[in-house]
């Protein structure tokens, strides 16, 4: 291991392009990876954000922002279950947001409509609507809605108190909230009698029950019982998790991630493999040196499985402080950009794989390596 580890540092201008190669695969593969669960956690945010346990609604349903209508009344199946402490109404779903432009015709934007019991100790109400008692003041209104900061360009808001038209009826912009962007519609948070118009739900309906349990155990019990009797029934975690993966699966968005993680893997490997094989065909004339001295063989091939061993190591120690500042630098964008522990345990493991592979690889370079290399 010391003569590796020396053979790098006295050699470090043959392996600094591998070294930055490995460094560049491991960056685009974590930076890509906390970008991917970024994206997709948009769109659980009614669920994360929220205070409940169990998730209860129309069967069938893939996604939080996919709900389809079921009767109010069913309320009793929910609150009657052994381990449920209080349960509450929610109604979220897709509608039309029309956005005037000053000397052109009206634009039509897809927004996520998310209505709920607006009180501080609500389950479905999301933390910044909780925190905020004004603000639920003011939503308490009918029509009235609080809409993201950062999607106000995207909605042709100017300022607080501009109104628009949603599903034909005029609502006004009567707050914000930080942090609740969307991959798909933006997020349009509201009372559940606003809701109900904006989404064209009957009186009597709505979109889901929350429940809050007594225990986590108790949830998973709640949820157990009430899947597939009429309804469909999730924990929280579950629900968010369905409908994460539901976007992943249907909106391609992932499959482009990760294909392109998986480009910059592969470039990384083959410049990673190819400098590796130079360094050690360019170091013949020591193998051979060595080998005439009685160094086995197999010896000097676990030498060069070593040295891509170090040059993995040093180059996530390079890419480490570079992902960090990546990831800051997209969240400072309007990105967000998870780094997960799964996901930087992912990344270094792909990456001291890819580079021990390279390392094998840049033993073909061996079968050059003769004792009387040096006398000819």
């Amino acid at each position: 291991m010391g003569y590796a580890l020396s053979t790098i540092w006295f050699e470090r201008q043959r392996f600094l392009p591998a070294i930055l190669a490995v460094a560049f695969s491991a960056i685009l593969i974590a930076v890509q990876g906390g970008l991917m669960i970024g994206l997709l956690s948009m769109m659980s945010l009614p669920i994360d954000k929220s205070t409940a346990d169990v998730w209860v609604g129309y069967p069938g349903v893939r996604s939080v922002d996919l709900g389809r209508p079921i009767p109010e009344r069913w309320v009793t199946r929910v609150a009657s279950q052994p381990g449920v402490e209080r349960v509450e109404s929610a109604l979220v779903g897709f509608s039309l947001w029309t956005r005037e432009n000053p000397g052109s015709p009206p634009t039509t934007e897809v927004c996520t409509v998310v209505g709920s019991r607006l009180e501080p100790d609500s389950l479905a109400a999301v933390e910044d609507l909780r925190k905020n008692r004004e603000l639920m003041a003011s939503l308490a209104k009918p029509f009235t809605v609080a809409v993201d900061e950062s999607e106000i360009g995207r909605l042709g808001i100017h300022r607080i108190g501009d109104k628009a038209q949603v599903f034909g009826r005029t609502v006004q912009v009567v707050g914000t909230v930080k942090g609740y962007r969307s991959l798909g519609g933006p997020y349009v948070f509201c009372s559940r009698d606003t809701a109900r118009v904006l989404l064209r739900h009957e009186q009597s309906e709505v979109t889901y029950f929350v429940a809050r349990c007594r225990s986590a155990e108790a949830a998973e019990n709640v949820a157990t019982r009430l899947n597939g009797n009429y309804l469909f029934a999730y924990t929280s975690d579950e629900f968010s998790q369905k409908s994460r993966l539901h976007w992943l699966t249907t909106t391609k968005a992932g499959i482009a991630i990760g294909f392109t993680a998986l480009l910059g893997l592969l470039v990384g490997a083959v410049v990673t493999s190819q400098t590796l094989y130079a360094a050690t065909a360019a170091s013949q004339r020591e193998y051979a040196t060595l080998r005439a001295m009685g160094i086995p063989s197999w010896r000097l091939q676990l030498t060069v499985v070593i040295q891509s061993l170090w040059v993995g190591f040093f180059g996530l120690m390079v890419a480490i402080p570079l992902t960090l500042l990546l990831a800051e630098a997209a969240s400072m964008a309007g990105t967000q950009v998870r780094l997960h522990p799964y996901v930087l345990t992912g990344a270094t493991v792909v990456t001291m794989v890819m580079a021990l592979g390279s390392g094998l690889a840049a033993l073909r370079s061996f079968q050059g390596v003769d004792p009387a290399h040096n006398i000819r």
